[in-house]
């Protein structure tokens, strides 16, 4: 995968942020459903969101709802 890629997948939710080339060594859950995956220098290469629909959603309703005057049902 390309450096700077954000990829979906559909099938499992999951969406993955690749940040740098290499193998991942470790990984951290940074909260729930959300991993930080690191090299063995403990540089980020990538970021895994599960359930990320559901995610997204939630983070586009607080982040932008009064700039676009939505109202939460």
């Amino acid at each position: 995968m390309k450096v700077g890629t954000l990829k979906y997948y559909e099938d499992s939710d999951v969406l993955y942020f690749f940040l740098k080339a290499g193998m991942e060594s470790k990984s951290v859950e940074a909260a729930p459903g959300i991993t930080i995956e690191l090299n063995d220098k403990n540089e980020i290469v990538g970021i895994e969101i599960l359930d990320a629909s559901k995610f997204m959603q939630e983070y586009i309703l607080k982040t932008f709802s009064k700039d676009l005057d939505l109202v939460e049902s």
